[in-house]
């Protein structure tokens, strides 16, 4: 199990998945990486593609970018920037054959305003390089081996995950 959690990946399944902003209130997400003016940086619940991470609004009730103020909705975006400077800079410094960055806002499943910043990369298989990451299968995206908290490689993840929480920090003194 990764460092940032001193609870069994089971345990946790059932209390801050189900509740993730309000988890990151609490102190009890052990996803969370940084807290930043719009919201909460997560690592995600996967590495199939390592550097996937999540912006999660603070806004009760913001279920869409048209539910914030535009002050809200500018600072949020910015903040989309911001994680997606640092998971370019760290994934793009750690593996050449780091491509490029997606970035989504949803919000079909999960029905709370938030941003997928995906790293992409030029191993991924042909098939899948240029479209959606949702194209992979779930059972691939999802494998235990790509869990940040319970996988082989949790070590190596929670190292990639400090480097971008470091970088959000640093970029974040420089705002």
């Amino acid at each position: 199990m990764g460092r940032h959690s001193s609870t069994p990946a089971d345990e946790l399944a059932v209390d801050w998945r189900s509740d993730r902003v309000g988890s990151a209130r609490r102190g009890e997400n052990p996803m969370v990486m940084a807290k930043v003016p719009s919201g909460y940086v997560v690592f995600g619940d996967t590495q199939h593609l390592p550097g996937y991470c999540v912006l999660l609004s603070d806004v009760d009730d913001a279920d869409h970018l048209t539910d914030l103020t535009g002050a809200q909705r500018t600072q949020f975006l910015e903040d989309m920037a911001l994680l997606g400077d640092a998971v370019f800079a760290v994934c793009g410094g750690r593996d050449p054959a780091f491509r490029r960055l997606n970035y989504e806002i949803l919000g079909n499943s999960l029905h709370h305003l938030h941003a997928h910043v995906h790293a992409r990369y030029a191993w991924e298989p042909a098939e899948f390089r240029k479209g959606p990451v949702w194209r992979y299968a779930y059972e691939d995206r999802f494998a235990e081996q790509h869990d940040p908290l319970s996988s082989p490689e949790a070590e190596e993840l929670d190292e990639l995950r400090t480097a971008i929480t470091t970088e959000i920090h640093r970029l974040l003194k420089a705002r």
